[in-house]
């Protein structure tokens, strides 16, 4: 009988769509459905990735006696215990001293189970391979590039719901273990910095990266969303910041001394003195004088004039050198840039916040997403030379619009995070902060308290549990030990800081009728630190005219800014936000480092549980994962950065139950150390799935 359409008349959606610019399936889109692809069993895929981790096994015996082979004794126990054929070879030789129908050397027909990622998501799929298709050390190694044909089944054993079944294998990119730097999953991000060009196919690194691109994403959807137009501002600017020597700065000059001194391109005349052959040419030109009013010679004539035009010529060149010169040489200490590339000095941008204000007073709402640079030397580890800074921008605006404005747009991105990147945000939430994903549902629902400076300054003088190691009095920078206190002591939420005192802050913000304090905010959230930095601008051209000059600052490079309040001023506020995930990237790099060690006494409290269930413990998963009734104990890795936790090994601890006991059971190898103090500590020493 010929099926029925469905009794709602909806046709059934494709089972899975390739993507548009090649033949493969994203891996996302068969591993990210609710069912984990289950409703895919039997579909004909190719899909492409990198070989996370790999597992061979010997086809079982009775697959051997089928293709002719003798399932004898010594056949299974060498199918059952691969490393016994090691063993004999030591012991008894090559040949194993045993008779052919013994010979442990022949090779028994394997799988190979592969665990690929193509960096769209944090799940691997599991693709089984006959070695019979392939050569198997060109596939198992870690970082092994490979694109396959095959069907999609269900697994007959394990919690797997899908599994690809290879019948043809389109390409391998090999991968020599011996020279590929980060096959080990237990590499510390100091050691990845080193291959940055490599660094992205490490799980956590990708997962981070994953969930940027979702934030790069939700930030115009949100501005755009609120009417605000984007606008695109100036790399390379003249203006400076406060502190100069905070800026990197551009120039071509040092390129043009390394030309002028090149050795190759020196020449005679550069040895000769531009002063000698001054004083040649005026000698010569009184020689030409002379026989002009002798009119005795005019063949000696014609000599002088043609000797006095070579000694010009030569001292043009010279001169013309010298002027080169000039432009790379210091002068009373200073470098001349009259004859830089942008004739003056110039510096990448450290805001773009005076610019974009340009903008707003003729478009209304703007926001621009860059880069910024800062040359601030500095030992603090969330320190970025270079970030994306998100900064907006808003005409007839005050305070108190921008803080609403910063404080919608926090949530917004937040709200998107927990909506788009949920596998991602729960391997966050595994290997670093478990608190990480309710934190952020509550910020979402729950306003920010708002406080002035004064407010929160008053309330840490009177905190008397703590000291801090700045202390704390009216006018000065709150730190970050300051702002830490306030919202994961005191308030427990994100809080906004506002009007400032004048002196620390730039001289564009508005000056409050206090005349002490100006119209600044910053939006503090827990275990961020402060993310958003905003003001109304000073639309008053006399009041900051008095501002530039009691800072003492160059009016000329400002003229153009002081323009915009001559003509049709208004006011104007806005913010900027050092783009958010770049922060969680560094606090992810400090947090793992901060986790505890377990004392090897300690581990008597798990009553003997099995290897597995150590592993678990060590890697702080969930509840229901832990086999252990002692397991509430955590336990942290040793000297281990944020790569130790890989998504291998969390995959491996959830399906490992499809493998024999054996070696599921000898996955992990659990070692001993000790602290300088002497005390035993408890480190996870290797995994057969991720190294």
């Amino acid at each position: 009988m010929a099926n029925q359409p469905a009794s709602d008349g909806v046709n059934p959606e494709p089972r899975v769509t390739p993507f548009k610019y090649s033949n493969r399936i994203v891996l996302r889109n068969i591993l990210g459905r609710t069912d984990g692809g289950a409703e895919l069993d039997g579909e004909r895929v190719v899909v492409g990735g990198w070989v996370k981790a790999s597992k061979e096994q010997a086809k079982t015996p009775s697959s051997a006696a089928s293709d002719g082979e003798d399932a004898t004794c010594t056949k299974m126990m060498q199918t059952r215990f691969p490393c016994l054929r090691n063993v004999v070879r030591l012991l008894l030789g090559a040949d194993g001293g045993f008779p052919r129908k013994f010979e442990f050397t022949k090779k028994v027909p394997a799988i190979v189970y592969l665990q690929v990622n193509d960096g769209s998501c944090v799940s691997n799929l599991e693709v089984v391979i006959d070695t019979s298709l392939t050569h198997m050390t060109q596939i198992t190694a870690a970082g092994t590039a490979v694109l396959v044909e095959g069907v999609l089944r269900k697994p007959m054993q394990g919690k797997r719901p899908i599994a690809l079944y290879v019948e043809k294998v389109l390409h391998v990119g090999t991968v020599d273990l011996g020279k590929y730097p980060v096959a080990n999953s237990r590499l510390p991000l100091e050691f990845l910095r080193n291959y940055a060009h490599l660094r992205p196919r490490k799980t956590m690194v990708a997962s981070i990266t994953r969930v940027r691109s979702a934030l790069s994403h939700a930030t115009p959807s949100f501005f755009q969303n609120q009417g605000f137009i984007h606008v695109n501002m100036p790399i390379i600017t003249s203006m400076k910041d406060s502190d100069s020597s905070n800026s990197f700065q551009v120039t071509t000059i040092f390129s043009q001394m390394d030309r002028s001194e090149d050795p190759h391109t020196t020449n005679k005349s550069d040895q000769i003195d531009l002063q000698v052959i001054k004083t040649a040419v005026k000698e010569k030109t009184n020689k030409v004088e002379e026989l002009k009013r002798n009119e005795s010679d005019k063949e000696a004539l014609a000599a002088a004039i043609k000797d006095l035009e070579k000694a010009n010529k030569l001292a043009a060149q010279l001169e013309a050198q010298k002027k080169s010169k000039a432009s790379v040489t210091l002068q009373d200490g200073m470098v001349d840039f009259s004859n830089d590339f942008f004739s003056c000095q110039s510096y990448l941008t450290t805001t773009a916040q005076l610019h974009l204000e340009s903008y707003a007073c003729a478009l209304s709402s703007v926001y621009t997403f860059g880069p910024t640079f800062r040359a601030e030397k500095s030992n603090s580890v969330k320190h970025l030379a270079e970030s994306w800074m998100v900064e907006a921008e808003m005409a007839f605006a005050e305070l108190e619009d921008s803080m609403n404005c910063s404080e919608d747009y926090v949530k917004f991105l937040f709200q998107w995070v927990l909506e788009n990147c949920v596998e991602d945000m729960k391997l966050v939430s595994l290997a670093i902060d478990k608190t990480t994903t309710e934190r952020l549902r509550s910020m979402v629902s729950s306003p920010f308290e708002r406080v002035t400076y004064t407010e929160a300054v008053d309330t840490l003088k009177k905190v008397v549990d703590k000291t801090f190691e700045t202390q704390v009095e009216w006018g000065i920078h709150l730190t970050e030990e300051h702002e830490s206190y306030l919202v994961d002591e005191i308030y427990k939420k994100p809080i906004i800081i506002y009007n400032y005192p004048k002196e620390i802050r730039p001289f564009y913000v508005r000056l409050n009728s206090d005349v002490k304090t100006v119209a600044a905010f910053e939006v503090i959230v827990p275990k961020g630190g402060s993310l958003v930095k905003g003001s109304q601008k000073e639309e008053r051209l006399d009041m900051i005219n008095n501002r530039v000059q009691e800072l003492g600052l160059a009016r000329d490079q400002y003229e153009w800014y002081l323009d915009i309040r001559k003509h049709g001023t208004a006011n104007h506020s806005g913010f900027s936000v050092s783009f958010v995930f770049e922060k969680l990237v560094i606090e992810a790099s400090i947090d793992i480092k901060k986790r505890g060690v377990l004392d090897a006494e300690k581990l008597a409290m798990v009553s003997k549980p099995s290897r597995k269930a150590v592993a678990r413990l060590l890697l702080g998963i969930e509840e229901d994962w832990r086999r252990s009734t002692e397991s509430n104990t955590i336990i942290g890795i040793e000297n281990c950065a944020l790569e130790s936790l890989e998504v291998e090994l969390f995959d491996h601890l959830r399906t490992s139950d499809q493998y024999s006991g054996d070696e599921s059971d000898k996955a992990f190898d659990v070692s001993s150390s000790r602290n300088k103090d002497g005390s035993s500590k408890l480190g996870l020493s290797s995994c057969s799935w991720c190294g």
